[in-house]
This record gives C-alpha cells, sequence and structure tokens, in this order.
C-alpha cells in the first residue's frame, strides 16, 4: 500500500515521494522584468533540500498582462529562460522535481500585492489601466470580478483567444528548454481559465461561452496547444476552479465532465482547486476543514479514472498520509506548511515513525545529521510525536473520505 513517502510515476517521471509544494506568488521579481533571481533560487532550493518531493514556483505568467503584479514572474521571452533554469538545477541538484504552473490572471491582474500598499492603493487592489502599475485586464466578458476590481474588462475577441493559445503553446517550449519536468496549466482561483469556465464570468453567446461543452474550449485549446509542443515523457496537468458554491456558478458535476474530456485531449493528472470567481457565494465553503477537497479528488479518480494531486489544509502529516494510504490521491500539494517549514517531509517522516526520516534529504545532508549527533536534542529538532488528531480532526477527515 502506497504511503506518503512512497515514490510516485507519472510518465516519464518519478516524484521521490508524494509530497509537493504548491505554487504561491511572492511578487519577488525585480525591475518589473518577470525574471526570477536569487531569491528563487534561494526559497525554491529550500524546499527542494527539506525534501519535497515535486517544487512550483509561484503562477508563471504566459504575457505581461497575465501576472497578477508587476512584480510577479513570466516566461514570455527568452530572455527570462536562464532565470528558470537556475532554479531547475537547484532544484534537481537537491533531489527534487521542478513543476511550472502556466496561467493568465485575466481579469484579477493589474493588483497591488497582497501583503503591500502603494498610495492610494491598499493589499489586492486593482490598479486602473493607465496606472504605472496597471494595464488593461482581460475576460471572456466584459464583467469587471467586482469589489477592489471595479475597472472595465476587455473581452477577448476569437483572434486574441487564439493568440493566447499560441502564449501558453511558446511559454511551454521555454518551459522545456528552462529544464522543468512537470507543466500545470492554472485553470482555477478567478483567473482567465476559471473564468471562461464560469457563467459569472463568461456570458459570451458564440463558440466559447453558453453550453458546458462551449465554456470548457478555451481550457480544451489551450491543453492542445501546449500538449502538441510539451515533451510527451513528461506529465502535463492542471488545476481546475471546480465549484463556484455559487448556484449559477460552475458545479462540480460539470468539472467532472470536463476532466473527462481533458484527459481525452492528453492530460494526465488532475488538481482540483476553488472556482473563486465572485465573493458572494451562496454556499460557504467548507475552508477550515482538513483536506476538504479530498472527497472531489477521489471522485475524478473513480470516475475519469486519472491520477489526481490535491492541496487545502493537509498540512498535518497524520491527515496527508491517511489521504494517500486511502487512494483518495496520489500526491499531496502544500502551500503554507511548505512556507512555514521548508524541512516539512522531514518533520512529518518523524512524526509518522519512518524508519529513516533523514532520508527524505539530500545525501550529504542526510549524512550530518544521522551520524555524530551527540545528544539527540542538539541538532535542532522538535521531539516526535508532539501532536496527535482531536476528535474533531478524525471527525472531518472521515467526512471528506
Amino acid at each position: 500500500m502506497a504511503d506518503l513517502f512512497s515514490p510516485f510515476t507519472l510518465k516519464g517521471v518519478t516524484l521521490r515521494n508524494r509530497i509537493g509544494m504548491s505554487p504561491m506568488t511572492q511578487h519577488a521579481c525585480e525591475d518589473r522584468s518577470g525574471k526570477m533571481n536569487d531569491y528563487h533560487v534561494m526559497y525554491l532550493g529550500a524546499r527542494a533540500a527539506g525534501g519535497f518531493g515535486l517544487i512550483f514556483p509561484e503562477q508563471v505568467a504566459i504575457v505581461p498582462e497575465g501576472r497578477t503584479t508587476v512584480d510577479c514572474s513570466g516566461i514570455w521571452e527568452d530572455d527570462q529562460i536562464e532565470g528558470h533554469a537556475r532554479v531547475t538545477a537547484i532544484i534537481k541538484r537537491q533531489g527534487g522535481v521542478a513543476g511550472i504552473q502556466l496561467g493568465h490572471t485575466g481579469r484579477k491582474g493589474s493588483e497591488v500585492a497582497a501583503h503591500d500598499r502603494i498610495g492610494e492603493y491598499g493589499p489586492g487592489a486593482q490598479f486602473p489601466p493607465d496606472h504605472d502599475r496597471g494595464w488593461q485586464c482581460v475576460g471572456p466578458s466584459n464583467i469587471p470580478y467586482g469589489g477592489d476590481h471595479p475597472f472595465d474588462v476587455h473581452a477577448l475577441t476569437r483572434d486574441e483567444i487564439k493568440g493566447l493559445h499560441r502564449s501558453y503553446a511558446d511559454a511551454a517550449r521555454r518551459a522545456a528548454d528552462a529544464g522543468y519536468e512537470w507543466l500545470e496549466m492554472h485553470f482555477a482561483h478567478g483567473y482567465l481559465g476559471a473564468e471562461f469556465f464560469s457563467p459569472l464570468a463568461n456570458q459570451r453567446d458564440d463558440e466559447y461561452g453558453g453550453s458546458l461543452e462551449n465554456r470548457a474550449r478555451f481550457l480544451l485549446e489551450a491543453l492542445d496547444a501546449v500538449r502538441e509542443v510539451w515533451p510527451e515523457r513528461l506529465p502535463l496537468t492542471m488545476r481546475l476552479g471546480s465549484d463556484d458554491f455559487h448556484s449559477k456558478g460552475v458545479q462540480f458535476d460539470e468539472s467532472v465532465q470536463a476532466v473527462a474530456w481533458m484527459a481525452e485531449h492528453g492530460l494526465d493528472a488532475a488538481d482540483m482547486s476553488l472556482g473563486f470567481n465572485t465573493d458572494d457565494m451562496e454556499v460557504a465553503p467548507p475552508m477550515n476543514d482538513p483536506g476538504f477537497m479530498l472527497e472531489r479528488s477521489s471522485r475524478i479518480k473513480r470516475e475519469v479514472g486519472i491520477p489526481t494531486v490535491c492541496s487545502w489544509n493537509l498540512g498535518v502529516p497524520q491527515n496527508a498520509n491517511r489521504a494517500i494510504e486511502a487512494g483518495l490521491t496520489d500526491v499531496v500539494l502544500l502551500g503554507r506548511p511548505a512556507l512555514s517549514n521548508p524541512h516539512w517531509p522531514l518533520w512529518a517522516a518523524r512524526e509518522l515513525g519512518h524508519e529513516a526520516p533523514f532520508s527524505m534529504l539530500p545525501d550529504d545532508w542526510r549524512h550530518w545529521l544521522e551520524n555524530f549527533r551527540g545528544h539527540a536534542a542538539s541538532i535542532g529538532l522538535p521531539p516526535t510525536g508532539s501532536w496527535s488528531p482531536t476528535p474533531e480532526d478524525e471527525i472531518a477527515m472521515l467526512r471528506s473520505a
């Protein structure tokens, strides 16, 4: 039976364990260049050295207007490849697999970073198109996101849609040249792919709007464009905004069908997440429940028959391991836990009684931690067994299963 520390093979790539680091926007590129730099090498290399099997940088924009802020990373030009290649090299040297998430923020771009304030614009607010740090946002329809995103959205023409599909393909070529071995397409979280998929953002009356088949068309054509250039031996996956928690938005049953279509178009694995196409959700998502996306992930495995990766509230090792052992998902993705603890896999291995917890780490680090230890506490690790599940944790996990 597989567990959290079992290798996982997808196509021609094998992860050393089933623990991945989710893409998380860092706003750390310099000079508005979209180029990765020493910060990204440090930040991502540390997680690879900490034992994560799969490591993603942030969502990487396929065009300049596809970023969240001017300080986000991109791969729309060849001279951005070098920074990405430095990142993939350090991840590979430390035993991890470098994944890239390609995306476009659509009507949710042109923002202030969530931790920042610039003049009159607070955290997460949208700059107007004529602001020095802003641009004209695009989407399937001229429907602003609302709230702090009040500015007009340019509804993409058919020719512009085709151009974006070429941009996806061009970005995928550069990603392969940079050394990435896993490519995920970001069709979630209210960004462009999720916008086309959701009736809340997509009110077109052409072949890209209306029916489920039409709303999935942008996603399938983007997938086709990437599949044509991305090496067949390397995994091609996607993260889908699978539920808007709104009666007029995406319903999960629709997402199951859409993933089945994507599998027919060459999708290798699915990562189910939320739509986030509106702040006015009619049903509050169970954001505080451990592993609340596991039931949806396991349904994709059963009904579509492809592997899945799953995130959201799986940072407790016992919960993450139970999800793998129960076959609810194939890989666990961690966001905030990976930020707070770059050695989360080592900690999890010790908590779960792994016979060789330091095997999570590169051999040179492993040697010094396993040998010449002296007093056990002197290597700076807390005692094992410091956490145990509460009854509430157990109930939540059973409900999600």
